[in-house]
């Protein structure tokens, strides 16, 4: 049965999902932690592992998702129910609907619907810096704060800050990954 859960779960967030992977991140959280298949601290493991490895976010999230709960069919269930409904809307849209996205109503929904992909992704973010860094996973909870996360943090930013001053380029996300990582295995190491 966690077989059709998986990709009925997957569906769904596949379905009602705007914005790329990125405003998935929030419905793939409440899901998950909903059924408890993750903790919220493995799950943002997760999306760390979902960032640094090729491919789309959202499929990545839901291949780990999967295989972490059901292995090999897990993984592929989740996959199969995160892609398919993009995979219908844009069949359609090619093959029946040439010129949909050239009328009005149709601009102004999706208009209307970017606001609030932003904020899922900000709301993800900061929920994100705060159970990270704080510690803070409920509003009635208090905060374990991590200064370690805060430092390497910190050395990101500032390390993107100046290498795009200096370089006038954005500096690459490997980059910034992989001093994360080093970060990470030297201050937590300690």
């Amino acid at each position: 049965m966690i077989y059709l859960t998986l990709f009925l779960t997957f569906l769904k967030i596949g379905a009602v999902s705007f914005g790329g992977g990125y405003g998935m991140i929030s419905l793939v959280r409440e899901e998950v932690l909903s059924h408890g298949w993750l903790t919220d601290t493995e799950f943002i493991n997760f999306i760390a592992v979902a960032e640094s490895t090729p491919g789309p976010i959202a499929v990545n999230m839901a291949t780990f998702i999967g295989s972490s709960q059901a292995g090999i069919w897990g993984s592929l269930l989740a996959t199969l129910g995160v892609i398919l409904p993009s995979f219908i809307i844009i069949l359609l849209i090619a093959a029946v609907f040439k010129n949909l996205l050239k009328l009005l109503g149709v601009k102004w929904a999706l208009d209307g619907v970017k606001p609030v992909v932003a904020g899922l992704i900000v709301g993800t973010g900061v929920t994100m810096f705060l159970s990270t860094v704080l510690g803070v996973t409920t509003v009635d909870g208090g905060f374990s704060f991590d200064y370690k996360a805060l430092i390497i943090l910190a050395v990101v930013v500032l390390t993107s800050a100046l290498y795009k001053k200096f370089t006038k380029k954005k500096i690459s996300p490997i980059i910034l990954i992989v001093i994360s990582a080093l970060l990470g295995l030297l201050l937590y190491s300690i």
